[in-house]
C-alpha cells in the first residue's frame, strides 16, 4: 500500500518548534535533534510549513525565494541534514509549497514595479488599472483575506499614481498569474528542485486561490464580506475550474519520481463535491480535511462529516485524511472547551471561555476518533502533549497581519503558535537555551505539559498518543480495512475497522457499557464497566 494512504503526519511549524542555535527561533538544527523524538511518538513523516526565504509578514507564507532556506532557520546543507536523518529514521517529509503569491520583496515583484504597465514583468502578477476617473478605485470589488481590499496601488516610476496589484492574503503577498507561461516553467523548475533533494511532498497552499475567472469579475459575497470559502459559490478567485490543469501539469511531474512522491492539497471549498475535483487520479493525491477539522464536537455533525468525505473519497480511490487542528486553527483543547466547538471562521468562539479540563477530556477523546478513522491523520505540534491556545498575549508581541488588518477585532493565529516546551519548571521550557526569551512568550502553566514532564505521567495525553499510535500501527489488517458502523444509542458513535479495531465514543451524555475485557485503550477510565461521557474506547473486535 501507498504510504500516504494511513500515514500519521505530524506539522512542525519551523519557527516554535525547537531553538538549536539559541536565538530565540526555532530552526532546522533544533528540528533535526528533536527527530528521534518523533519518531519515538510513532508518526510515519513529518510536514513543514514553509522554511524559506522570507520577510515573515505572514509567519513564512511570504516567500521571496523558493528554492533555499531562511537564514532564521539555517542553510539547504541543514535541510539536506534533517531529509537525511529523518529518512534514515524512517520518516518521510513533506515541505510547505506556497505557489498562490510571492513575497513582495521577491525578485520577480522587484522586477515588476521597476517595469511598465503591459510588461513581461507586470505579467507575472495581476496589475491591473484602477477604476473611476482617475483610477482612484480599486480594479474590482475582491477582498482578502485579512481583511479590506484585495488590492493595492503602486507609485510608478515617476512618482505618479499607478496601477493596483491583486493580493488574496496581505499586501505583501501579491498573487501570480498562473496563466503566465513563466510562471507554470518557472515552478516547474521548483517542484524538480525539491523533489530532487529528497523530498516526499509537497502540501500545497491555498490551492483554490490559484486560478481567477478571465475578466477578474466583481465577486458576489451575499453581503458577508469575509474570507468564508465554505460558503462561496461561482467566486470568480477561489475555487476556479481552471486550477485544476495546474494540478495536472504538478502531477505529471511528481509521477516521474520513484518513492511515491506526494501533493497533499489545503482546499476550503464548498462541500465534498468540489473538494474530491481536486483528488482525482491524475491531481492531488489526498487534501487537508477541513470540514472535519472544523466539525462541532456534536455525534450528528461528527457521523455527518465521517460519511461525506468517505463517500466523497471512495469513487475516486483515494485516502481520506484526518485533522484536529494546524497552525491556522484553535487549538482542540481550548476549542472544545467552548460553549461554540465548531470552527468555521476564525473568529468562531472568540471571546468565550474556555474550560480547559473540559476542553481536554474531549480532545483526548477526539485523538482516538481520528487516529481510529480510515486513511491518513495530521497531528500539529503539541497536539500531543495538550497544549491550550495563548489567546492573553499581548497586543505588542502578536505577529500575525490578521491581527493589524482588522483593526484588532481578528487576534488572529499567534495563539496557537507559541514555541513548544520540551523541559524543565519555567520559559522557555528547553525551547530555547535558559535565559533566551522564545519569539513568543509561553505560559508559567506549561511547566506542566512539557514533554519532560508528560514523558513521566501515565495518563498523560503524550503517553495516550504514544499508546494509539503504536496500537494502529501495530494492529494487523487495520490500514486494509474500511468502516462499518454498529448500532449504538443516541449520542454515541459506534464502528468497526474490519476485525481489526472497534472504536467507541461516547456523547451521549450519560455512560454506556462497554465490555471491558475487550478494550485495548480508553481516554478516560472506565467507571463500572461503563465509558464515560466525552470519552472514547478502542477494543476488540469480538
Amino acid at each position: 500500500m501507498q504510504w500516504w494512504r494511513h500515514a500519521v503526519i505530524y506539522q512542525v511549524y519551523p519557527r516554535s518548534f525547537a531553538d538549536g542555535n539559541g536565538d530565540g527561533e526555532g530552526d532546522l538544527p533544533g528540528l533535526l535533534a528533536r527527530l528521534p523524538y518523533l519518531a519515538d511518538l510513532g508518526v510515519d513523516g513529518i510536514w513543514i510549513s514553509p522554511w524559506y526565504p522570507s520577510p515573515m509578514a505572514d509567519g513564512g507564507y511570504d516567500v521571496s525565494d523558493f528554492r533555499d532556506i531562511h537564514p532564521m532557520f539555517g542553510t539547504l546543507a541543514d535541510a539536506d541534514a534533517v531529509l537525511r536523518e529523518a529518512h534514515a529514521l524512517g520518516l518521510r517529509v513533506i515541505t510547505d509549497l506556497v505557489p498562490n503569491h510571492t513575497s513582495d520583496e521577491h525578485p520577480w515583484f522587484r522586477a515588476a514595479l521597476g517595469a511598465a504597465p503591459g510588461s513581461p514583468e507586470r505579467a507575472r502578477y495581476f496589475f491591473r488599472d484602477g477604476r473611476g476617473d482617475h483610477g482612484e478605485l480599486p480594479p474590482n470589488n475582491w477582498i482578502s483575506a485579512f481583511g479590506g481590499s484585495a488590492w493595492t496601488r503602486v507609485e510608478e516610476a515617476d512618482g505618479s499614481p499607478g496601477q493596483w496589484y491583486l493580493h488574496s492574503f496581505a499586501a505583501e503577498q501579491p498573487d501570480l498569474d498562473w496563466s503566465n507561461a513563466s510562471v507554470l516553467e518557472d515552478f516547474d523548475a521548483i517542484l524538480r528542485f525539491w523533489f530532487d533533494r529528497g523530498v516526499d511532498g509537497l502540501r500545497i497552499d491555498a490551492a483554490p486561490a490559484m486560478a481567477k475567472q478571465p475578466g477578474l469579475p466583481d465577486a458576489d459575497y451575499g453581503g458577508v464580506l469575509q474570507f468564508r470559502t465554505v460558503d462561496w459559490v461561482d467566486n470568480p478567485h477561489w475555487d476556479v475550474d481552471s486550477v485544476h490543469d495546474i494540478f495536472r501539469r504538478w502531477r505529471a511531474i511528481a509521477d516521474t519520481y520513484a518513492g511515491d512522491r506526494v501533493f497533499v492539497a489545503e482546499a476550503v471549498v464548498n462541500g465534498a463535491e468540489r473538494l474530491s475535483r481536486y483528488l482525482r487520479p491524475d491531481e492531488m493525491h489526498t487534501a487537508f480535511n477541513f470540514p472535519y477539522m472544523k466539525s462541532a464536537w456534536e455525534p450528528r455533525a461528527l457521523r455527518e462529516v465521517i460519511d461525506a468525505t468517505l463517500e466523497a473519497c471512495a469513487p475516486l480511490g483515494t485516502a481520506s485524511t484526518w485533522v484536529l487542528t494546524s497552525h491556522d486553527e484553535i487549538r482542540p483543547v481550548t476549542r472544545y472547551g467552548r460553549p461554540t466547538t465548531s470552527s468555521a471562521f476564525i473568529t468562531d468562539g472568540a471571546g468565550e471561555v474556555s474550560d480547559l479540563e473540559l476542553g481536554t477530556r474531549r480532545a483526548r477523546a477526539a485523538a482516538l476518533l481520528m487516529l481510529a478513522l480510515p486513511g491518513g491523520a495530521y497531528v500539529y505540534q503539541g497536539e500531543e502533549l495538550g497544549l491550550p491556545n495563548v489567546d492573553d498575549l499581548p497586543d505588542e508581541v502578536l505577529q500575525d497581519p490578521m491581527f493589524a488588518r482588522s483593526g484588532g477585532a481578528m487576534r488572529g493565529r499567534d495563539g496557537c503558535r507559541v514555541p513548544m516546551p520540551w523541559s524543565g519548571t519555567q520559559a522557555p521550557f528547553g525551547f530555547s537555551p535558559d535565559g533566551v526569551e522564545p519569539w513568543l512568550p509561553q505560559p508559567e502553566a506549561w511547566r506542566d505539559l512539557t514533554v519532560e514532564a508528560e514523558d513521566a505521567d501515565p495518563r498523560s495525553m503524550l503517553t495516550l498518543y504514544r499508546q494509539a499510535l503504536r496500537i494502529r500501527r501495530e494492529t494487523q489488517g487495520l490500514y486494509d480495512a474500511g468502516l462499518q458502523w454498529r448500532q449504538a444509542p443516541d449520542g454515541v458513535l459506534d464502528f468497526e475497522r474490519g476485525s481489526a479495531l472497534r472504536c467507541v465514543v461516547n456523547l451521549s451524555g450519560h455512560p454506556v457499557p462497554v465490555p471491558a475485557e475487550a478494550v485495548l485503550l480508553a481516554s478516560q477510565p472506565l467507571e463500572n464497566g461503563e465509558l464515560p461521557h466525552d470519552a472514547a474506547a478502542w477494543l476488540t473486535v469480538t
